[in-house]
C-alpha cells in the first residue's frame, strides 16, 4: 500500500464507524462542498481543500509523499520529535520504517482538533440531550478548545519529521470512532443491573486487561459498585472532552452511568453529586482499540507493524466493520 491508501483507508473506515451515521456524513461533506463554491477568491485561497473529502480535520498527512510504498509501519497513541528520532534511529539500525502514524495529532492537525468536536451533538442527541440544547453548548466548549490549542506550537514533530525525511501521519478521530464503534457495540450485549457489572464487564475487554496490569486500568471514578447502572452511554469519539455543563445535561436526559476514556475532575464532582456513576477507562487503553482495529487491516493487506508510544497491541482475527 502507498502512504495516500492508507490514508484513505483510514478516511473510509472512519466514516462507516461515525457515530452519525455515513449517510448523514456524506450530507456534511455535500453542504461543505456547496459553502466553498459560494466563497470568494480571497476566502478559497486560505480553504482547506482536503476537508471537502475528510470530514475529520485531525486525521491528515502531516509529512510525506503520497505516493510512496510502504511495507513497515510504526504506531503510538503520540509521535513528538522524540519520536521521529526513535524512527530515524531505528531506521539506522536495519528496521526499515516507512511512515510513523500517530493517533494524537500535530501540526495543522492539531491547530484545527476543535472542528471535529460538533460530531458529539449527534452523540449527546443520542443520548437524550435536546439537539438545540448540545449545539449551543458545545459551540462554546468548541471555541474554548480553540482558545487553549492556539497558542501552543503545533509544528514541532512535523518540522522534525521534515528534516529526518520521515513520512508522518495522524489519524485521531478515525481511530477514537472505530473504538467508540466497538465499546458500542460491545455493551450493547448485555443489561446491567449495578455500575460494578458494567465496570466487570469492561474489563473483559483485553486492551483493559493489559492496562490493569499496569496501573491504569479501568476503574469507577464516581458512584458505587453497588449503585444501579440505569441507562448506560459511552463516548469515546469527538475530539476531545466536553464542558462540565454539558455533562450535566445528560444527567438530566437520565443517564445513569457515563462510560469515558477520561473525564475532567471538576465534572466527576458534579456528577457525583447527581449519582451517575462514571467509568473511567484509561486514556492509552481506550485510544488503543481503535488502533488496533485499522492496524488489523492494515495486517490482512501486508503492512508489517511496530508499536510504540503507548500502544496497546491486540490482534483481532475478525473484521469489526
Amino acid at each position: 500500500m502507498t502512504i495516500q491508501e492508507i490514508y484513505d483507508l483510514a478516511i473510509e473506515m472512519g466514516i462507516k464507524a461515525d457515530p452519525r451515521g455515513s449517510v448523514r456524513v456524506k450530507k456534511i461533506l455535500a453542504k461543505r462542498a456547496e459553502e466553498y463554491k459560494k466563497l470568494t477568491p480571497a476566502k478559497k485561497k486560505l480553504f482547506d481543500l482536503e476537508s471537502l473529502k475528510n470530514p475529520y480535520s485531525d486525521t491528515r498527512i502531516l509529512f510525506g509523499d503520497g505516493s510512496v510504498e510502504v511495507d513497515r509501519i510504526m504506531a503510538g497513541i503520540d509521535a513528538e520529535a522524540a519520536e521521529i528520532l526513535l524512527v530515524d534511529r531505528l531506521n539506522q539500525k536495519g528496521e526499515g520504517i516507512d511512515l510513523l502514524l500517530s493517533h494524537h495529532p500535530s501540526g495543522h492537525a492539531l491547530a484545527a482538533l476543535h472542528e471535529v468536536m460538533d460530531l458529539q451533538i449527534d452523540t449527546f442527541e443520542k443520548a437524550g440531550v435536546p439537539a438545540n440544547v448540545a449545539h449551543s453548548l458545545f459551540d462554546l466548549r468548541m471555541q474554548k478548545v480553540k482558545r487553549k490549542i492556539s497558542p501552543l506550537n503545533h509544528s514541532q514533530a512535523v518540522d522534525a519529521a521534515r528534516l529526518l525525511l520521515i513520512p508522518l501521519m495522524a489519524i485521531h478521530t478515525v481511530w477514537d470512532n472505530l473504538g467508540n464503534y466497538f465499546l458500542e457495540g460491545y455493551l450493547a450485549k448485555r443489561k446491567f443491573e449495578t455500575a460494578g457489572d458494567v465496570l466487570d464487564y469492561i474489563n473483559e475487554i483485553p486492551e483493559f486487561v493489559e492496562s490493569a496490569k499496569g496501573k491504569a486500568g479501568p476503574y469507577l471514578a464516581a458512584g458505587r459498585p453497588t449503585g444501579r447502572a440505569g441507562k448506560v452511554v459511552s463516548f469515546l469519539t469527538g475530539g476531545t472532552n466536553p464542558s462540565k455543563e454539558l455533562y450535566m445535561e445528560l444527567a438530566k436526559a437520565g443517564v445513569g452511568t457515563i462510560v469515558e476514556m477520561h473525564v475532567p475532575e471538576e465534572a466527576v464532582e458534579e456528577l457525583g453529586k447527581l449519582h451517575v456513576n462514571v467509568i473511567d477507562t484509561g486514556h492509552m487503553a481506550a485510544d488503543s482499540i481503535g488502533a488496533n482495529i485499522f492496524l488489523d487491516e492494515l495486517e490482512r493487506r501486508g503492512i508489517q507493524v511496530i508499536s510504540s508510544s503507548g500502544l496497546i497491541r491486540v490482534k483481532r482475527k475478525e473484521k469489526l466493520i
